[in-house]
């Protein structure tokens, strides 16, 4: 390794590596030998940089979860998941998918138990913020009529995502971002965990979170795993005598249409 490349490798080590681990002491001690005053000011500078960098991302991708735990508390996370899992791509926006993981195993945020199923729906919306844009096919419809229909697949848009999970994620980010449900609403649903669905959408340029029922979610699952029409369908009928309300496929599909969550079908 030429001394330029050992010099780059132990700077990143340096700047990355947790500040109290091993490895951040072995590349400090082995870039003293170049470090002057001022190279020493500007690996700070650089330190603080991103520690900055990834408090602002992780704001970003994960608002209302930034809300709960506080600005101080989203810092030191931001700092921590930095050095513990740093960026592995040049794009910054891809950072911080690990956050969800790293929540479950948070000792002191056990009191919030839902906060990683909340922070999976913030990152499918932040994802679903950068996915493609549909290309609708919305002739492709009128196949569903004709006689192969129950074998045809329909086709989500992109940055579309289904999430089952014991709390009212979905009810969690209305509430923040628009006061709905009332905060005694919210918490009356957060002391009775139950079976949630929160399907994540791209609706023109916003990105939703819609809570669905569970013959619905039952029904969108199996869509979304590439399962033929006829089937998803016997999926959702058949846990209907279980599950209220029925699913109604006629009224679905009409406003899936509308709102850009279908843009067509597949063989």
């Amino acid at each position: 390794m030429s001394p330029l490349a050992l010099q780059q490798q132990l700077l990143v080590q340096s700047l990355l590596s947790h500040p109290a681990s091993t490895d951040r002491e072995q590349a400090q001690r082995r870039l003293e030998p170049w470090l002057h005053p001022p190279a020493e000011r500007g690996l700070m500078a650089y330190r603080a940089h991103g520690h900055a960098l990834a408090e602002r991302c992780l704001t970003a991708a994960y608002p209302v979860v930034t809300q709960l735990i506080g600005a101080d508390a989203l810092r030191a996370v931001a700092r921590t998941l930095w050095h513990t899992d740093p960026p592995q791509a040049g794009d910054i926006g891809e950072w911080g998918h690990t956050l969800p993981d790293w929540l479950t195993g948070c000792a002191e945020l056990r009191p919030l138990p839902y906060l990683s199923d909340l922070a999976r729906v913030e990152w499918a919306l932040h994802r679903a913020a950068s996915a493609p844009d549909a290309q609708p096919d919305l002739s492709s419809l009128g196949r569903l009529a004709g006689e192969d229909g129950p074998t045809l697949r329909l086709r989500f848009a992109p940055g579309t995502a289904l999430f089952g999970s014991p709390w009212p994620v979905a009810d969690l980010i209305h509430h923040h971002q628009h006061g709905q449900p009332s905060l005694d609403a919210l918490v009356a649903r957060l002391q009775s965990p139950g079976h949630c669905h929160a399907l994540v959408v791209r609706e023109g340029w916003r990105c939703e979170v819609l809570e669905l029922a569970p013959t619905e979610a039952c029904f969108v699952a199996a869509v979304l795993a590439g399962a033929p029409l006829g089937d998803a369908l016997e999926r959702a009928l058949g846990a209907a005598p279980c599950i209220d309300p029925p699913f109604d496929f006629s009224t679905w599909l009409l406003q899936a249409v509308q709102r850009g969550h279908i843009t067509g079908v597949l063989p």
